[in-house]
């Protein structure tokens, strides 16, 4: 079992950018696909981007972050970055890690068995 942890999260305005992190607890963190997710008040959690294990070749992003957001991935650290450039008041949520076992990569919720606890992003003038 992998246990997960995000940080990072704050108050920013439009336009500024922010970078949050999830550190793993297991040495076999390379093992995992790694994706974050992100759920606002009201709302089902939804997928915001995900990256391959290993050499994180792979990677994917929701429509509405493509070009802004960037999901990396430091196997050394055992984190996985996501990198939110030209941020927006829709953006506004409880942005979560998740680590997913299975053999193939998905953008789909169920296939990640892992969570973290969240951090919040609050995007406001």
């Amino acid at each position: 079992q992998i246990q997960l942890v995000e940080s990072g999260g704050r108050f920013v305005q439009p336009g500024e950018s922010l970078r949050v992190s999830c550190v793993a607890s297991r040495d076999t963190f390379d093992t995992y696909h790694m994706a974050w997710f992100r759920q606002a008040p009201g709302r089902e959690r939804e997928f915001v981007a995900a990256i391959s294990r290993r050499s994180g070749e792979k990677t994917f992003y929701a429509d509405s972050v493509k070009g802004r957001f960037t999901i990396s991935r430091d196997n050394s650290l055992k984190t996985v970055y996501l990198q939110m450039n030209s941020l927006k008041r829709e953006d506004t949520a409880v942005y979560y890690c998740g680590a997913s076992s299975k053999i193939d990569i998905s953008i789909e919720r169920r296939f990640y068995s892992y969570w973290g606890p969240g951090t919040q992003v609050t995007v406001s003038s």
